[in-house]
């Protein structure tokens, strides 16, 4: 034999041309091993007993048993100097018999390495890669099932120990920890104990024990025998450097370790060089000098990944076909630095770059497009000559190509090419000739049909793979299973099929796989070469061919000795997303995962090549509805807030393409909601709906209120004619279904909103979406789902997810059937077989890395199963493969989750997925709807009842949706009260709300705003039915007979005046459009907890000063009135429909203005019209006589001029002169529903009558002047003359015609008192009425008032002498009328009160009386109500001695005549009282006014606008009563029995009369006495089942249930003084005075609920951050389904359990959040205080945080910093100093009060925030949050919005937030326009400061924590 010598060396002189094979193999690295003198070189003698030398060291070689088994062509021609170093190293240790650990950066280079050193020496290689999921089955035996029974396989560690092979261990870091430990001994020792018991014993030993024993008895004894070649070669990496786990010592001391560094530089420069011959050298020097920068220490301590320097030779490859490209292109590609690395490390790289000049020069030019693509003619198959064009010029190049017909033509119906995708394509192309490749990009930017496209380009079957997170190695290469006789085998995984077939795999979410999972490829990627579990080896292609030459066997036997090729076009394109810069978890492209493949970024497509891809897709698409969405969709994308971000990436190019799908449809949508629905916006967190909504605006995308109510009165119902179905307006032919009982059937009350949400459903379902839909708990969403299906009569196959769900589980159940392993369809399976409706529900409950597995499916179609069938979407893959499943055409997708984001706290499934499916917010719904679905639910429920419900919901659902409750009430929990209330009528309210609430009555602050809302809407929770607090009634003085009216006959000439009438047209001058402004009414219903006579009150929004001066209410039926108020200071008119939620106001001080110079007060009152001017009104100011027609449904207003010449304006009387004020002028509007009204002047002689249907002014001259006018009727009328106050009657005709100017007739009426005796008289009293009904009593009333059966016309008046007087006849009977009085005993107008008096409020009124009386006649409940000041009311009789009166406004006297009453309400006191007293005492004597309401109602409005709502009546109080009582539900205080009723009716004793009992002694229950109390069956009270009541006179025991249910009184004081003496000694402990505990109460207590609330939130949030994980290979726990077969074969590690995960090796520690809240604490706060309480507020901000984050330090880091003139960066609280109790934190209170009132003005708001933001990024933190809590005034200080915008986004890292305290003028809003959206919030009122920052935690905080 010739004995030949290998000179490696790495001179120059190497030749250019090399093989490709050297292109293909990169054994690359770097280093700077120093040159040494002599070089060495290895020698190869072969000949019988063959020796290796290598320098001074040689090896004898054994011919190897197993010659495939050993490395083939790993060696090359020439071997770096460094390189054979190595190898003589390892050939050192091999001669010692030592075990060897080669140690260094990622990469092949140390793989390579030891294959080198094998292939010199000729050794059998057992090749294992370790990972995760690595147990020592896999080492050491594997039981494997044949013939029916186990049996041990000896796997690789065993096979090399016995064999005599080498075992090269790779990736040692990857492994679990306590697996490798089972190898100890066997490296020590070289023993071992095997499972099937046998032991391995080292060779020494064992040839020792040979020479005692034969070898028959080592045999029986199971000894065998550890070859002498056998060693180890251990490849690792350094672990703190890179991340692992850390050696365990025991292991690490049996190791020789060897640093394998990069080649050295010149080693390196000359591989470079001989790859890259067409570069110029020093293009290539710089190259590797930049690489190696990046490489070293320094850089990585900048945390820059290694630089991936084995793949620069891919680099120059592609550098040396293409020779004008840009080299700072190519390393973009070997290290996308934009992608992973923050700003700062990109700055070094990029000055990096700058430094080697391998920066973009105008001359280097990037790739184009790819121009053809053919096949290569001749003998290479499998090969494409591709052309792409580079900056002019076109290069061809050779690349490998797809088993199937290249694509020849450019079109695609599914792919649109744009510019930049050609040249994504054209560079993949590059790649593709070297290497495999790695997409990056966002989600849905398009990159899976890039894939695609380019594997359609070059004729390759793609095999998608979606990798997922617990992901095993199993999963990726081979899986077990069972053959039919019972026998368990490996299954190749797509994976493995692939690389035989030479397919293109796509790896779809390489970001989710575990990093430890994926290092089972890196031989495959690197090498292309594999070795399964069952011992599978795959080879390259030439190494292969190599060994098929050297051993002359065929490829039948190699494939016997399982030895397959991988098929040279194998290629692996991976997918990923971007990886989160700056966050802890999300880091996956480390240094490892560099060295694999080559990079490149998929930029979401520019707008124009956007606006062209979706208008070639979907021609027919409105243009201008698509330029403002991409407009939109850019500038969210564009921006660097994070809030904007999220929302782009809902609306990626997927979303946007379904958008614009939808709206070619359907083109009267309106692309507002359709952003709103693909964002979800209904369920975004306040910031983000904030930010879309502004940027919506901007982008020009508004709704309008048409469009809702067009919305809104559509019409939403469904039809089924002739087999379609029709919702709204929506059709669809009905599905003929063979499997009817999977069809659901639900019971189902239609309403408006679940039908548009079913048309939206169906809108979808036709474009042929999935759909998705999102909204809270008990919305409906699976009962529109099943109602959708029941209607279209599609099958539904159902799945529910939890928390367990795995990705097997959501496929196929594994079970075994006679040893056999069967799989079950799962209902996901079923459903794509059969074309059935898969209803997935809770989506968000399993984690997100298991349901990601539904987006192959969805978009790819195809999805491999785990027994090896695969799901498919097209025909044309099918044929001739087996185990195929079509997805059949009918199969859709409807996935229910909750809504992302706290309280559900499930996974987010709609941010990983959403953009896969079409969306639809499910709602509550609306009010009308939910009382429709309601009044189904219970039909005999009261109506009443049902609106409360709904409307107290509606409240608790927006306190939800504000954050300032936690849990969403939902319509379900209405719909069980419903039922109940259906089932068990008699059951009150108040009772079955419980049923929902009850779950929150331990927690207090909760209860109180639940209790509040309910009582606000009349729910009487937790009211007793005793709680009845009417008021008291005092007896009414028996009525007198006063006397006679009568009317002067005619006969008498004189007494017979007439009265001339003259007609006018009325002047018109108008209309001017006056602003109608809307209001919320927060109503509240007053018999909540007690029942009063009080119905209802809210606040009308008035101004400090301003006075109500008239109250009126039109006569309409109940449920309509309106009530107008008008206001004189300024003069405004309020009115509102006393039923609903919203008032209104029109502002008339324009037409009213205030005269300077002079006291003008004007006084408005105000007349509603009747039909058909409904909605009209007349205003009538009385000094100066304006009358003013303003109607409110649309703001028309017109001055109607009555008398031309009366128009005299007010004499303006200076207000200090002595003069009698001036006569006003009054309205009579009794009859102004009949559309006309009086008006006369006091003391004057005219009355004027106002037609304002017709127009005109009829005027009637009088004999007398006027004092005052009542309409007693519509003909007749009573005047009374100034002065004397002699009564007059008018009579007319009732409808004046024009022409007939008929006259009036004017009566005296003379008063004749009843003959008194002693001759006297009652004449000298002539007193004026205060109010005369205008109707009469019934005669049931009459009667019941005067005593005596009788029916004749009468009217019911008051005075002030009188509580009533009755007259009788009058006005209709010209006979003598009888007058009936009921007199006071004193007269109100005497008893004027003295200022000194504590009940009056407001100066004493100089003249004259008040202009409104405040006095009602109510006819239906025969009362007369007026209102008295406090002064005027027996309050001795009322209240009792020791309780003093409430402050009250004025008392309501109630006088009834039925009953002969009189009772005397308080009406609370308003919240504020204007300042003018004196102007009010003329208004009234009383801080309220009074109108009636309805036939029984009054209402009554106090001067500081507070409104309530009356009910006097006695009848309607008890009907009221009785539903109240029913609402609370009958607690009669009965014992409740437990009855079993049995058919011999031996038990029921009837009812019987009892024995009596001689004593009368009292008997309590026992059944057998007669007049017992509380007993059964006997007669007697309180009892139960008696035949009669019968009360021998005892006291009724009736045990109440407010007894039982009271605590005794000594237990409450005992648990109170406990309570006071723990808070006193908690003080003495922090030495807190209580003075001092009393002001911190004041500030904690006002944010006590938002604490309460974000403290919730936090927990939640740590429990969530615990929540345990699966942990597999257990001995104990459940039976894990993927080991189900390991389980049949008898192992013991086949469970899996939950645990708390170890954190994966290498993953940072969690750090805290950090948050820094910027308060100001200037001059201006200190100042302002007083307006709007700013500083207290911030004080209050400040003790917020300062609670909520107590104990969470470790999570959440916080300091506190003011600013203010005196400096910007004044510490308050220190992060490391938080205060710890109650006393440290007033002290920081303190502080900041002290500071605001001493430090100096200035402003350094900027200055404080720049600073806070730059100081704060300094610090090691997750993320950091600065809020600004500052004043808006930054005008004053000369500071720009703009300049502040700038400010807060100066650091992307830190989010930082501004809130504006509400300054002066609208500072406030002109700042918020320039700020960015959704960081900005402005507190108008300094209350939400607390609410702002709740909502900024809970949304920005909570989203990523």
């Amino acid at each position: 034999m010739q004995s030949w010598v290998l000179c490696l060396g790495g001179g120059a002189g190497a030749p250019a041309a090399r093989r490709v094979r050297l292109l293909l193999r990169q054994v690359l690295g770097s280093g700077a091993a120093a040159e040494r003198s002599g070089r060495l070189e290895v020698r190869a003698l072969h000949g019988s007993g063959d020796t290796v030398t290598i320098g001074d060291v040689s090896f004898k070689l054994k011919p190897p048993k197993n010659p495939e088994l050993v490395p083939q062509n790993y060696m090359t021609d020439s071997l770096a100097q460094s390189v054979v170093y190595h190898l003589r190293w390892i050939m050192q240790k091999d001669l010692l018999g030592q075990d060897v650990f080669l140690i260094g950066p990622p990469g092949p280079l140390r793989r390579s390495i030891a294959m080198q050193y094998l292939e010199l020496t000729k050794r059998e290689v057992e090749y294992i890669a370790l990972s995760r999921d690595t147990t020592e089955t896999d080492l050491k035996q594997r039981r494997e099932i044949r013939d029916g029974s186990a049996f041990y396989l000896d796997q690789c560690a065993v096979r090399a120990a016995t064999e005599g092979r080498i075992l090269v261990l790779e990736g040692l870091e990857k492994a679990e920890r306590n697996v490798l430990p089972v190898l100890n001994n066997l490296l020590e020792n070289r023993e071992m104990q095997l499972e099937d018991g046998r032991f391995l014993m080292s060779a020494e030993r064992y040839d020792k024990l040979l020479q005692d024993h034969t070898k028959s008895e080592l045999d029986a004894w199971k000894i065998v025998r550890v070859s002498e070649d056998f060693r180890v070669i251990a490849l690792g990496l350094p672990v703190p450097k890179y991340s692992g786990n850390p050696l365990d010592p025991p292991l690490r001391s049996r190791f020789q370790a060897r640093d394998i560094y990069h080649l050295p530089f010149k080693d390196h420069l000359q591989l470079l060089y001989s790859i890259g011959s067409n570069i110029s050298t020093e293009r290539i020097s710089q190259l590797l000098s930049f690489a190696t920068t990046l490489c070293s220490q320094e850089s990585s301590t900048l945390g820059l990944p290694d630089f991936p320097l084995d793949s620069l030779s891919a680099a120059v490859q592609i550098l040396d076909s293409f020779p004008m490209m840009s080299v700072q292109h190519v390393i973009d590609r070997l290290y996308p630095y934009n992608v992973f690395l923050g700003k700062e490390g990109r700055t070094a790289v990029k000055d990096a770059l700058k430094r080697f000049e391998l920066q973009d020069s105008e001359s280097h030019s990037v790739p184009r497009r790819i121009t053809k693509v053919e096949n290569v003619h001749g003998n290479k198959p499998f090969k494409a000559d591709v052309t792409v064009q580079i900056g002019e010029k076109e290069v061809t190049f050779q690349v490998p190509a797809g088993t199937r017909l290249l694509k020849k033509h450019a079109r695609s119906d599914t792919f649109i090419r744009t510019s930049s995708h050609n040249q994504l394509l054209a560079e993949m192309m590059q790649s593709h000739m070297v290497k495999d490749m790695c997409l990056i990009g966002g989600k849905g930017c398009g990159k899976t049909v890039i894939a695609k496209e380019f594997a359609d380009i070059l004729g390759y079957s793609i095999e998608p793979i979606m990798l997922y997170q617990d992901m095993t190695a199993r999963d990726l290469l081979q899986q077990r299973y069972t053959l039919p006789n019972g026998d368990t085998a490996w299954r190749p995984s797509p994976l493995v099929t692939a690389a035989l077939e030479g397919r293109l795999v796509i790896l779809d979410g390489i970001h989710r796989i575990n990093p430890g999972t994926l290092a089972v490829l890196q031989r495959l990627i690197h090498d292309r070469e594999l070795t399964l579990y069952d011992g599978t080896r795959l080879l390259r292609e030439d190494r292969y061919q190599n060994l098929k030459e050297e051993l002359q066997i065929s490829d039948e036997k190699l494939q016997e000795r399982s030895i397959f090729p991988i098929h040279p076009s194998f290629r692996i394109v991976v997918l990923a997303e971007p990886p989160v810069i700056g966050s802890s978890t999300q880091q996956w492209l480390g240094p490892e995962f560099l060295t694999l493949f080559l990079f490149h970024n998929v930029r979401s497509l520019s707008k124009s090549e956007e606006i062209e891809v979706i208008k070639e897709m979907i021609p027919n698409v409105p243009s201008v509805a698509v330029e403002q969405l991409l407009s939109l969709t850019h500038k969210l994308r564009e921006t660097n807030d994070a809030t904007a971000q999220s929302l782009a990436s809902s609306l990626s190019t997927r979303q946007l393409l379904r958008i614009c799908r939808r709206l070619s449809q359907h083109p009267d949508e309106s692309l507002y909601y359709a952003v709103n629905k693909a964002c979800l916006s209904r369920f975004l967190p306040n910031l983000a709906r904030s930010a879309l909504h502004k940027n919506l605006q901007d982008s020009g995308i508004e709704t309008s209120p048409d469009d809702m109510k067009k919305l809104e009165e559509k019409d939403y119902t469904c039809e089924i004619n002739n087999g379609i179905l029709k919702i709204g307006s929506v059709t669809m032919p009905i599905y003929n279904s063979t499997e009817k009982m999977k069809v659901p059937d639900v019971l189902f009350y239609e309403n408006a909103q679940h039908m548009m949400v079913m048309e939206d459903m169906l809108k979808d379902f036709l474009l042929g979406e999935h759909l998705l839909l999102v909204g809270n708990q008990g919305v409906g969403k699976n009962k529109i789902v099943d109602r959708f299906l029941h209607l279209l009569n599609r099958p539904r196959e159902y799945l529910q997810l939890h928390r367990d769900t795995t990705v097997q589980s959501l496929t196929l159940q594994p079970s075994v059937k006679d040893g056999l392993i069967i799989y079950e369809d799962s209902p996901l399976v079923k459903a794509v077989k059969f074309g059935h409706i898969l209803v997935i529900d809770e989506a968000d409950k399993a984690p997100t890395n298991v349901t990601c597995v539904l987006k192959t499916l969805v978009e790819s179609g195809e999805m491999v199963l785990s027994d090896g069938r695969r799901i498919v979407a097209n025909h044309a893959y099918v044929e001739g493969r087996e185990n195929v499943i079509v997805i059949h055409p009918d199969f859709r997708m409807i996935v229910l989750a909750n809504r992302p984001g706290f309280p559900f706290l499930g996974n987010d499934f709609f941010g990983t997925l959403g953009d896969i499916f079409s969306c639809h917010a499910v709602d509550n719904p609306k009010p009308q709807s939910e009382l429709a679905m309601l009044r189904q639910y219970g039909p005999d429920v009261p109506e009443p009842i049902l609106q409360k419900l709904v409307a107290a919901f509606g409240e608790l659902r927006s306190l939800a949706d504000q954050g300032i409750i936690n849990y969403p009430y939902s319509t379900r929990e209405v719909v069980n009260i419903v039922k109940h209330l259906q089932k068990f009528p008699t059951e009150g309210l108040a009772n079955v709300v419980r049923n929902v609430f009850d779950f929150d009555s331990y927690n207090n602050e909760m209860r109180e705003i639940l209790i509040s809302t309910l009582h606000k809407y009349g729910i009487p929770i937790g009211a007793k039915p005793t709680n009845v607090q009417l008021a008291k009634e005092l007896p009414l003085p028996d009525h007198k007979f006063m006397g006679y009216w009568k009317v002067n006959q005619p006969g008498n000439a004189q007494q017979k005046l007439l009265c001339p009438t003259e007609t006018q047209k009325i002047d018109i001058k108008g209309p001017v459009y006056l602003n109608i402004q809307g209001f919320p009414l927060e109503r509240h219903e007053a018999r909540s907890l007690s029942f009063t006579e009080e119905l209802a009150f809210w606040t009308l929004p008035l101004g400090e000063v301003n006075l109500v001066c008239d109250v009126t209410v039109t006569k309409e039926e109940e449920a309509e009135n309106i009530l107008y108020v008008t206001t004189c200071n300024p003069v405004s008119l309020y009115f509102m429909n006393v039923s609903s939620k919203s008032g209104y106001f029109v502002d008339l001080y324009d037409l009213f203005p205030r005269t300077v110079g002079s006291v003008w007060q004007p006084f408005v009152t105000v007349a509603p019209l009747g039909n058909p001017l409904k909605g009209q009104v007349v205003l009538h100011e009385e000094e100066s006589n304006v009358v003013l027609l303003l109607d409110t449904n649309n703001g028309a207003l017109r001055r109607l001029l009555l008398l031309p010449d009366a128009q005299e304006s007010p004499k303006r009387t200076s207000w200090w002169s002595s003069k009698e004020e001036m006569s006003n002028y009054k309205m009579c509007r009794e009859f102004s529903h009949k559309n006309w009204l009086v008006f006369y002047k006091e003391a004057g002689n005219r009355l004027i009558v106002l037609d304002v249907l017709e127009g005109q002014t009829h005027t009637i001259s009088l004999p007398i002047n006027l004092k005052s006018v009542f309409l007693a009727a519509e003909d007749r009328w009573l005047l009374v003359e100034n002065e004397t106050n002699q009564k007059f009657l008018l009579t007319k005709r009732a409808h004046m015609e024009a022409e007939d100017s008929e006259v009036c007739q004017l009566y005296t009426l003379s008063e004749e008192p009843a003959d008194m005796g002693f001759g006297l008289t009652m004449a000298s009293e002539l007193c004026v009425p205060h109010a005369v009904s205008s109707d009469q009593l019934s005669s049931e009333n009459l009667s019941a008032a005067v005593g005596q059966k009788i029916s004749s016309p009468n009217r019911i008046f008051s005075d002030e002498h009188n509580y009533a007087t009755i007259v009788i006849g009058f006005p209709d009977l010209l006979s003598p009328s009888e007058v009936y009085s009921w007199k006071r005993n004193s007269s109100l107008s005497r008893k004027r009160a003295s200022p000194s008096d504590p009940f009056y409020y407001g100066a004493r009124r100089k003249t004259g009386a008040a202009k409104q009386t405040n006095c009602v006649t109510l006819l239906a409940s025969n009362q007369i109500v007026r209102i008295l000041a406090p002064g005027d009311v027996p309050l001795k009789d009322i209240y009792p001695k020791d309780v003093t009166p409430p402050q009250a406004a004025g008392y309501l006297e109630v006088t009834d005549l039925n009953s002969k009453k009189i009772k005397y309400i308080a009406i609370p006191r308003s919240q504020s009282l204007s300042p003018y007293t004196s102007w009010l005492s003329k208004i009234s004597d009383t801080d309220a006014l009074l109108a009636p309401l309805g036939k029984v109602g009054l209402v009554s409005v106090d001067m500081g606008g507070g409104v309530r709502l009356w009910e006097t009546g006695l009848d309607s109080l008890q009907r009221s009563l009785q539903d109240w009582r029913n609402m609370i539900g009958q607690e009669d205080g009965r014992p409740v029995q437990i009855t079993i009723q049995r058919d011999s009716g031996l038990d029921v004793s009837s009812p019987k009369h009892g024995k009596v009992d001689p004593d009368n002694m009292p008997h309590v229950g026992g059944n057998t006495w007669a007049g017992g109390t509380g007993g059964r069956d006997t007669a007697g009270l309180g009892g139960k089942g008696g035949p009669y009541r019968l009360d021998a006179g005892h006291r009724v025991y009736q045990i109440s249930q407010a007894e039982k249910d009271a605590v005794p009184e000594e237990v409450k004081r005992a648990a109170r003084e406990m309570g006071e003496k723990a808070f006193k000694q908690r003080l003495k402990e922090i030495q807190m005075s209580e003075y001092d505990a009393s002001t911190y109460e004041r500030f904690s207590g006002a944010v006590r609920r938002q604490v309460q609330s974000l403290r919730i939130i936090l927990d939640n949030l740590q429990a969530k951050g615990k929540e345990r994980q699966w942990l597999r290979h257990q001995a104990v726990g459940e039976l894990d389904d993927a080991k189900i077969i390991d389980g049949l074969t008898g192992e013991k590690a086949i469970y899996k359990r939950r645990g708390e995960l170890e954190p994966q090796p290498g993953s940072p520690q969690q750090k805290p959040k950090r948050l820094r809240l910027v308060v100001d604490v200037s001059g201006s706060m200190y100042r302002f205080n007083g307006v709007d309480g700013r500083l207290e507020r911030s004080m209050e901000a400040v003790c917020m945080v300062m609670e909520a984050f107590e104990n969470y330090e470790h999570k959440f880091k916080y300091d506190i910093v003011g600013h203010s003139g005196d400096g910007y960066d004044i510490t308050l609280v220190g992060s490391d100093k938080v205060p710890k109790n109650n006393k440290q934190r007033l002290e920081i209170l303190k502080i900041m009060h002290a500071h605001a009132q001493f430090c100096m003005s200035g402003d350094h708001t900027l200055e404080g925030t720049e600073h806070a933001i730059r100081e704060i990024a300094k610090e090691e933190a997750d993320e950091y949050f600065v809020i600004v809590l500052s004043d808006a005034n930054l005008e004053r200080y000369g500071i720009r919005p703009s300049r502040f915008a700038q400010v807060l986004t100066t650091n992307a890292q830190v989010n930082a937030f501004a809130i504006f305290i509400g300054s002066l003028g609208d500072q406030a809003d002109r700042l918020q326009r320039t700020l960015p959206a959704g960081r900005s919030f402005i507190a108008m009122d300094t209350k939400e400061i607390p609410q702002i920052l709740q909502q900024i935690f809970t949304s920005t905080m909570l989203s990523s924590a």
